[in-house]
């Protein structure tokens, strides 16, 4: 469960490239003066992980450098040579131009070169893309990672630039948290299953209140009850059959007997009601016409005045001012008096307005009415019926739609309260099965959080806390924290450095987790040194050895710059099997592709 072997059908071009089963080395040397300050150096140093993925049969990428320049890798054929847990060997070959037709073979010695080999020498060849990654699903059998299939979590085992800026969502991975959460917990040791379960429930939840939703708005917005729906289609529909059977029997006498007794009960009995009020509300409205007259005040203290002085009496002083005092109190009584009275005569001729209409409608049905009793020709009334049974059965169908959307609507609301139950027992189990593994020290989340903590304390000499916890939702949260001396998160994890280190030491806790398990041995990460300071590089080196020395395969990245510096004396970083590939920038022959670049 390792990788052993990568080469093409052109090895001048690509050389293979030999992998050992402990650390595995592709240093980039700068040479050249002028390129020692530039960010990039285009020797491939990248592109090795990006090659690993397409022969564990990634995905047609347009972007990627072997689709994006057919012209120039349509001819290549690259071959992937991979260590299986009982020490035989699988080659994946497969091909830039037809990169969906596949071809595998098992082999008992590994570091083999089937570049020349015919298509009757492979076990299996020309398989379909889909068909092909279920095999090698199969073939690897990484048991620990069901029942997710193998692809699933290779992103953790082989980090790219881009897969370091966050320690639990890889960049392959979509943005919905049901893609990833319930694989990633069930990497940790956790229900994955679970997770999975409970986010099914919540995505059907909202489907169903979505389409309660729309129902509600073919009802109108209003839901009506369903008793009363009844009970009006159980009225017309008795109406209908009554009229249908006159229409059968041509008999229209029990129709005329209907009719008027609907003429002398309802319609002028309604009729003579609203006569009776219209009545009342007009003798009203007059009277509140005669108050308003008669609130205006006629008393003038001027002219008064004039006339005591004309007949010699004194008008003026106290008296003036009291009878004044007494006409502006007298005039706010009377304005306030006015404006309800307005309101009132406003109200009642709105009521009048109504009436008036209302008397029109049953005065156009007293005349239809009348009508169909004067009309001899029974041929109209028996298009009158017709007409009427017409207009019912559409009312019925429409009360029966109406009907069969309000029992869907109960269907619905019972499904909602079914999902809402389960997702909120799912959500309980989440949390019990969370709270056991945190509590067990033997669990394998754990296990995995004691394995993350010692490798960044081995590193910075700081602690670091690997944490899982249910949110409100039951949604799991997954942390990755730097601790200082009292054991409190720091923000030492939001640098880009920390958190290479932190997905670095994520990856190692969890291989080393599942070594009990059929599951990946290997770890490829690219540019793990830089940003580094020399004494946490020699730690960091000092980890990645530990871990190869428990049969875990690591695969690093860097250029020279980021070696930690030694004096001539010492012994180099890195011995040289643990290089296996050497990258430069003085011409061609330094770089991966052996080729002008693209």
């Amino acid at each position: 469960m390792r990788v052993s072997r990568f080469y093409s059908d052109q090895p001048a071009a690509f050389p293979p490239i030999d992998f050992v089963s402990g650390l595995n080395v592709v240093l980039a040397e700068i040479r050249l003066p002028e390129n020692r300050q530039r960010d990039t150096h285009n020797l491939g140093k990248s592109t090795l992980g990006r090659l690993l993925d397409f022969g564990f049969l990634a995905g047609r990428d347009p972007n990627f450098f072997l689709f994006r320049y057919p012209e120039r890798f349509n001819g290549y054929t690259f071959f992937l040579e991979i260590e299986l847990a009982d020490g035989s060997f699988l080659t994946v070959r497969r091909n830039v131009a037809q990169a969906s037709r596949i071809a595998f073979k098992k082999h008992a010695a590994g570091h083999q070169d089937f570049s020349a080999l015919t298509d009757g020498g492979w076990d299996h060849q020309d398989v379909p893309f889909d068909r092909a990654r279920e095999l090698i699903d199969s073939l690897l059998d990484w048991r620990g990672l069901k029942p997710w299939h193998y692809r699933k979590g290779l992103g953790y085992f082989l980090r790219s630039q881009e897969d370091f800026r966050e320690v639990f969502q890889l960049r392959r991975f979509a943005n919905s948290h049901a893609d990833w959460k319930p694989f990633l917990a069930h990497l940790l040791g956790f229900d994955g299953d679970l997770i999975g379960r409970h986010y099914a429930s919540e995505e059907r939840l909202a489907t169903l209140r979505q389409t309660e939703q729309t129902i509600q708005t073919e009802l109108g917005g209003t839901v009506v009850d369903a008793s009363k729906i009844e009970g009006i289609l159980l009225l017309k529909q008795k109406e209908v059959a009554s009229k249908q059977a006159l229409l059968d029997a041509f008999d229209f006498r029990a129709a005329d007997k209907a009719d008027t007794r609907a003429l002398v009960e309802d319609v002028d009995q309604s009729i003579a009601r609203l006569n009776a009020r219209r009545y009342t509300l007009a003798a009203n409205r007059k009277k509140i016409d005669l108050s308003l007259k008669e609130d205006q005040i006629l008393f003038n203290p001027e002219e008064a005045r004039e006339l005591f002085a004309q007949a010699g009496i004194l008008f003026a002083g106290q008296i003036k001012k009291d009878f004044e005092q007494l006409l502006t109190f007298n005039r706010a009584i009377t304005e306030e008096r006015r404006i309800y009275l307005e309101e009132e005569r406003a109200e009642i001729d709105s009521e009048l307005k109504a009436i008036g209409t209302e008397l029109n409608t049953l005065g156009k049905r007293r005349s239809e009415m009348l009508k169909f009793l004067s009309d001899s020709d029974s041929f109209a009334k028996y298009k009158q019926l017709s007409s009427d049974v017409v207009a019912l059965r559409a009312d019925i169908a429409a009360l029966e739609r109406q009907r069969a959307h309000l029992h869907r609507l109960q269907e619905l609301r019972t499904d909602i309260r079914t999902v809402e139950a389960e997702a909120g027992a799912l959500q309980s189990q989440i949390e019990a099965d969370v709270e056991a593994q945190n509590a067990d020290p033997g669990s394998k989340f754990s296990t995995i959080r004691i394995y993350f903590n010692e490798i960044v304390e081995e590193v910075l000499d700081r602690k670091a806390l690997l944490n899982v916890f249910p949110n409100r939702q039951g949604h799991l949260e997954f942390r990755a924290e730097i601790l200082d001396e009292g054991g409190n998160a720091t923000s030492a994890d939001l640098g880009f450095t920390y958190r290479k280190l932190l997905c670095v030491a994520f990856d190692l806790a969890v291989l080393r987790g599942h070594l009990d398990q059929r599951f990946p041995r290997f770890a490829y990460h690219d540019g793990v040194l830089e940003s580094l300071d020399d004494r946490k590089k020699e730690n960091l080196i000092g980890v990645i050895r530990r871990y190869a020395d428990l049969g875990l395969q690591s695969i690093i990245t860097l250029i020279d710059a980021d070696l930690p510096a030694r004096s001539p004396k010492e012994s180099p970083v890195f011995e040289d099997a643990e290089i296996v590939l050497r990258l430069h920038d003085e011409g061609e022959q330094g770089r991966l592709f052996k080729i002008p670049t693209w």
